[in-house]
């Protein structure tokens, strides 16, 4: 897929003007980026992405809306998208991921509309948004966008659009929509919509809570990035292990029946892959041990039992081992917590 590092300032002018109508002081976040005033008059002028995303975190935390004030007094809580996110993790395949999510944002009272359409091979993404919207075509932009990228982490594969269709004419900006979809772009349709292969919707989803809890952190880079790999074989293993055993292990002879192979021959893709099921399975405890330990509910002795250790002080020592920290030094350095 098609990347820059770099935004164009006519989409940074859009993002003040909205940021500005929910009340957000533009000379405060032009500061806090670091972006000279004279830069937004330059119709060829360029800020670095990591700039324009602490823009947006910026404009968030000030109106306190994940809409970044495009809304139209509409607003999305910060935490909404999380929410979302957390509600379709569980799901058996992305179609399945898609429709809850599209469920979960028709509970509130917003200006726009998500739908999934198949037809055959192809499957249809539709935005449909209230045409009196002031900065309509932003939401529709972003929102397939989003859309797109959120669907390629969760399968961990890059759903390549084959077409985006647009109801309005706006060719002027058609460099800005490539670089956000990198593909046929038809301008004046009937709709607005991104269609992909159909047989992205029958995937599992590879991501679990745990990774989700990592993603969300920094998702807004993540999702601008769309550095999205395809899932090799210990990223099926984890998916495997997250999906169906929870905390437990299965043995090695159950994994190679679930991936339809032979020990021999699983052993040897796990070695070209510089890994091993072992090693896997110490990345899997090693992220768990970590996301327990964000919640300080749990003492270190809970979640040494959580993750199979009959001792606490073998945990300790596992724990270090992956790391290079106590877990009681660890959680205090990552997460603030004393016990």
């Amino acid at each position: 897929m098609y990347q820059r590092r770099t935004i164009n300032i006519n989409r940074v002018v859009k993002l003040l003007q909205g940021a500005a109508r929910s009340g957000a002081s533009i000379p405060e976040l032009l500061d806090k980026c670091g972006i000279p005033r004279q830069l937004l008059e330059d119709p060829d002028g360029t800020i670095e992405r990591d700039v324009f995303i602490k823009m947006m975190l910026l404009i968030m935390e000030q109106t306190q809306d994940e809409f970044l004030g495009f809304g139209q007094g509409r607003k999305s809580k910060p935490g909404t998208f999380s929410m979302m996110a957390h509600a379709v993790i569980n799901c058996p395949n992305l179609g399945a991921a898609i429709e809850r999510g599209i469920r979960f944002y028709d509970l509130f009272e917003l200006s726009t509309r998500t739908g999934v359409e198949v037809d055959g091979e192809i499957a249809r993404l539709t935005v449909n948004a209230d045409p009196r919207l002031d900065f309509r075509e932003v939401i529709i932009e972003a929102s397939l966008f989003i859309w797109l990228r959120f669907m390629s982490w969760l399968v961990g594969k890059a759903i390549e659009p084959q077409e985006v269709r647009l109801d309005y004419s706006d060719t002027k900006n058609d460099e800005e929509h490539r670089f956000l979809f990198d593909c046929l772009i038809e301008y004046g349709a009937n709709e607005n919509s991104v269609t992909f292969k159909s047989e992205f919707l029958e995937l599992p989803l590879v991501q679990n809570e745990l990774s989700l809890s990592k993603f969300l952190k920094d998702s807004l880079a993540q999702l601008f990035d769309g550095n999205i790999h395809n899932v090799g074989l210990p990223a099926q293993i984890r998916a495997i292990i997250s999906n169906e055993y929870g905390n437990s292990f299965p043995d090695f002879t159950e994994i190679c029946g679930k991936l339809n192979m032979t020990p021999q021959t699983l052993r040897r893709r796990l070695k070209e892959a510089n890994t091993s099921y072992q090693e896997i399975k110490d990345s899997i405890r090693k992220d768990a041990s970590v996301y327990y330990l964000s919640k300080p509910e749990l003492s270190i002795d809970e979640i040494a039992l959580l993750m199979g250790f009959s001792e606490a002080s073998s945990f300790h020592r596992a724990f270090k081992k992956w790391t290079g920290k106590t877990p009681s030094s660890y959680r205090k350095e990552h997460f603030g917590v004393s016990q």
